[in-house]
């Protein structure tokens, strides 16, 4: 009896070493998934996802090529003529002939260290590629507001530092129809369901949209740009040049 009660003894004693060593391993792997996890934050907080941002970058050479092709194929109405009314005309032609998630043009930022393709819709699959025009909405050039939005951490976060913009920055959208220069006058932040920003006021003017705060859907961060100058077929129209001709209120 007393060897059997010995043996039942040392049978159950080496448990208690195992579950200690299964308990600090599970703590190890806690703290450096922990550790992971603030990396990353911090690492979209600086920069972007890393992991989304592949998936974009692949895209925008795509869409480089595919912008390219449009742009070598587009044939404007007038190219001797570079009046607003003909622009007008020549913007609603382009964006008719145009499909969600097709390059549109291109946007480049100083202030933000951007130069990207915008692609038309502002649809989660459309933004994966790039910043977008909202789908049916006014171009460059139209005389009406010209919406944009971007991603602020995910897909290549092209507005990821959007609140860094100030007053005077320059924001340039090139088209196959022209160059359109804006300078950034001012930020509004908004909440997600506010739908009147979207009307247009009857003369042209741009904004950029991110979501507010970083990490949440909450909010909108918007920032308004007015038209500076207009270039295209190699004449340059100042806004006030292109203001008795803007299109209909």
């Amino acid at each position: 009896m007393p060897g059997g009660r010995q043996h039942a003894t040392i049978g159950v004693a080496p448990a208690a070493p195992i579950v200690g060593r299964l308990v600090r391993a599970g703590a190890a792997v806690a703290t450096a998934a922990g550790a992971c996890l603030l990396l990353w934050v911090g690492l979209v907080w600086l920069w972007q996802d890393p992991f989304t941002a592949l998936y974009t970058d692949f895209q925008q050479h795509r869409l480089e090529v595919q912008y390219r092709e449009r742009r070598a194929g587009y044939h404007a109405f007038e190219p001797s003529v570079g009046g607003s009314a003909v622009i007008g005309a020549e913007a609603r032609r382009y964006r008719v002939s145009s499909r969600r998630g097709e390059a549109m043009g291109v946007i480049r930022i100083p202030r933000l260290g951007l130069d990207a393709v915008v692609v038309e819709g502002t649809d989660h699959r459309s933004l994966m590629g790039g910043p977008g025009f909202y789908a049916g909405d006014s171009l460059p050039g139209e005389g009406q507001l010209v919406y944009i939005a971007g991603h602020r951490t995910t897909y290549s976060a092209p507005f990821s530092h959007i609140e860094r913009l100030r007053r005077g920055d320059r924001v340039t959208i090139e088209m196959p129809y022209g160059s359109f220069v804006y300078v950034i006058t001012g930020h509004r932040i908004v909440p997600a369901s506010d739908l009147a920003v979207l009307r247009t006021h009857g003369h042209e003017q741009l904004i950029l949209q991110a979501c507010h705060p970083r990490f949440s859907a909450s909010h909108r961060y918007l920032a308004y740009a007015r038209l500076r100058s207009v270039r295209t077929n190699g004449r340059t129209l100042s806004a006030a040049e292109r203001a008795p001709e803007a299109g209909p209120t």
